[in-house]
């Protein structure tokens, strides 16, 4: 017989970054019956988007525009914007993706507030920079904090307004003032995702506070108040610059067509947008008042989902998570984001709001 030969395999670079934990759509191997994971869209997405998705469906044999300039051009009328500065993406993931990819490398270092979506760590440690955490202030980002751990070596600042998983924001004010105490070549991430929900006077979206800026840029997404998660679409926004840079190692055709077409006809439908802001500005304030006459601490937020803690309650979020899980509702434990004895609950429709404030009422003998 002849020797085996020992096979040398191609062997992959050494990458220092956590996985991302998504939401779950099943406990013990059944399908939720209401799923408060992921902070999608209660309402789902508009009858006019479904409508253009099952006609684009007749014709996916053909690929879809590598510039979705289409999209690209109802984005720009609708926001006032120059369509040659914005940039489409499989998910505003996807453009967090290009914006590690363009501009980290292994010398290069980030800072993110401490309780920040977790992909922003993921993507820089994927492509070598070291991540600096910021200290947080009662759960809400500190511009102080972030100031005090830039260096020479910082690269970029990842800044979520308002945050997931804390539903707080930071003020028009700060976030200017941020950007004018960063070095002119630090580039400032101002993630847009949860804009829509907000309606306290002194907040502005990233968007409109740095709309003629060098070096910021804005991401959005389709997956939350438009409901298009399953169809992952989201655009990102800066100067001409560095939308040029990304679009060097944007993928060919990285937007498929019923996305592209759904998302253009939900951007148009106003009234469903403000169906959506209504029910959850509703939906807010009730859970809000609830949450306090069961000793359940968490704040107003501002967003489509609440960050709530159990500590003064004396409740394990484990069994909570667990009960609620086996009763056939999912909320998101917050184990990744090492925030104790806490769980995420985004806001859903009028029926699953009432089913999950019904049991964890029982779960907490209110």
């Amino acid at each position: 017989m002849l020797n085996k030969i020992k096979m040398k395999l191609p062997k992959a670079k050494k990458i220092n970054a956590e996985k991302y934990s998504v939401g779950l759509s099943l406990y013990k191997s059944k399908i939720a019956k209401i799923k408060l994971s992921a902070n999608e869209s209660a309402l789902g997405p508009s009858p006019k988007a479904i409508k253009e998705y099952i006609k684009v469906s007749k014709n996916f044999k053909r690929y879809p525009d590598t510039d979705g300039i289409s999209l690209r051009k109802a984005i720009a009328k609708k926001f006032n914007l120059d369509v040659r500065r914005i940039i489409l993406g499989s998910g505003s993931d996807q453009v967090l993706e290009m914006i590690c990819k363009t501009f980290l490398g292994p010398k290069d270092e980030v800072v993110i507030p401490k309780y920040s979506f977790i992909v922003y760590r993921m993507y820089s440690k994927i492509n070598g920079a070291k991540v600096i955490f910021a200290k947080e202030k009662n759960y809400k980002a500190s511009i102080e904090n972030i100031l005090s751990c830039v260096t020479k070596k910082t690269k970029i600042v990842f800044l979520a307004n308002p945050n997931n998983p804390t539903s707080t924001y930071i003020n028009k004010k700060n976030i200017v003032k941020l950007r004018k105490k960063l070095r002119s070549n630090i580039l400032l991430v101002i993630d847009d995702a949860y804009f829509e929900y907000v309606n306290n006077r002194d907040y502005e979206s990233g968007l409109k506070l740095f709309l003629k800026s060098k070096n910021v840029i804005i991401t959005r997404t389709f997956s939350k108040i438009y409901g298009l998660a399953g169809l992952r679409i989201g655009w990102g926004y800066s100067s001409k610059n560095i939308i040029g840079d990304l679009n060097k190692i944007k993928p060919p055709f990285n937007v498929n067509k019923s996305a592209l077409a759904a998302a253009e006809a939900a951007i148009a439908d106003s009234i469903w947008l403000k169906k959506e802001i209504m029910h959850i500005n509703k939906w807010r304030s009730i859970m809000f008042k609830k949450f306090k006459e069961m000793n359940i601490e968490t704040n107003e937020g501002s967003s489509n989902f609440l960050l709530i803690n159990f500590n003064r309650a004396k409740i394990n979020s484990i069994n909570v998570f667990k009960k609620l899980a086996e009763s056939g509702i999912l909320v998101r434990k917050m184990d990744n984001y090492s925030i104790n004895n806490s769980l995420r609950v985004t806001i859903g429709n009028a029926n699953e709001n009432r089913k999950f404030i019904l049991k964890i009422e029982r779960i907490t003998n209110v």
